[in-house]
């Protein structure tokens, strides 16, 4: 038996239409839509399926809509594949990948992002943010320049993402700045469509009232290894998980580290669960070209139909 992970994508993988097609198929997918319109009082299903974009992006929509297609995904895969031995998700996605192992319910996942997008929702329009992805520089060089920079201002670096993909958050001034002198060492800047600055010191506010209301959920012992944003490593600890879940909010997402981590452990089956292929695409450019893994999307009946068959 391959040795599987499951990767649940976050902010940036939604699009208009996601999850319909399983919508449609199957009564547990309903079930998912139905429960996170009971608990978020959003219409989850016009939302995802009808847009419009603009409403879907906003964060405390995106963060129960995408939520509700990774758990919609990981319920259709399980019917037919539940031995996966690992999970991960990138930043929100975080948030499926604690379902699939068991950590939170269903029921608890969507109370947790909802909470979470409604408290940066409301951090991101007390204090403006940017956020650009710096391509080209490794973590060593982008740091120094960060450092440099926060002297003067707030930036700070939100996702490891691959060996020469960092995404840096901040104060817009602060993070042009960054941006401008990543350039002029041969990096290329890309600014982000997002409406605050997320895993930053300016959505602080949201952390210990996040961390207060992470307290009245229940955490149970992973039977999964997942891997962690804050830390690209494993915990068992209910106790801790839900420390290091309160510290995600500001802390940088290493996902690049932690794809290293899955590969030490010889993972060979890739599967991002969930809309998009953000992750799928940051892995191609992680996995050496002689490494014996297979990489899988699950985002619709085609690709399920692939995966099992494959898999």
């Amino acid at each position: 038996m391959k040795k599987a992970a499951f990767l649940f994508p976050g902010q940036g993988s939604q699009s208009v239409g996601m999850g319909e097609e399983f919508y449609r198929e199957y009564d547990i997918v309903r079930e998912i839509f139905d429960m996170t319109a009971e608990i978020t009082r959003i219409n989850i299903s016009k939302l995802c399926f009808k847009g419009p974009m603009e409403d879907l992006t906003m964060t405390v929509n995106l963060q129960p809509a995408v939520t509700a297609v990774n758990l919609a995904c990981l319920a259709v895969i399980e019917k037919e594949y539940t031995t996966y031995r690992f999970c991960a998700g990138h930043s929100l996605g975080e948030y499926g990948a604690l379902c699939a192992a068991g950590v939170n319910s269903k029921e608890d996942i969507i109370r947790l992002v909802y909470k979470r997008g409604e408290l940066m929702h409301r951090e991101a329009g007390k204090h403006h943010g940017a956020m650009h992805a710096i391509v080209g520089l490794p973590i060593e060089a982008v740091s120094e320049l960060v450092a440099e920079v926060q002297k003067d201002g707030i930036v700070s670096v939100a996702n490891h993402n691959t060996q020469l993909q960092i995404v840096i958050t901040g104060a817009p001034p602060a993070v042009e700045q960054v941006s401008s002198m990543a350039v002029a060492k041969g990096a290329k800047s890309v600014p982000l469509k997002v409406s605050g600055a997320w895993h930053s010191e300016l959505i602080k506010g949201a952390q210990d009232e996040f961390k207060d209301y992470l307290d009245t959920i229940e955490f149970d012992a992973p039977q999964k290894q997942i891997f962690f944003n804050v830390t690209a490593g494993p915990e068992e600890n209910p106790a801790e998980i839900r420390n290091v879940m309160a510290r995600q909010l500001c802390s940088p997402v290493r996902w690049y580290d932690t794809m290293n981590k899955l590969m030490e452990e010889e993972v060979e089956v890739f599967v991002e669960v969930g809309p998009g292929r953000v992750l799928a695409g940051l892995l191609k450019k992680t996995l050496p070209r002689d490494y014996p893994g297979n990489i899988y999307n699950v985002a619709n009946l085609k690709q399920l139909e692939k995966f099992l068959k494959n898999a």
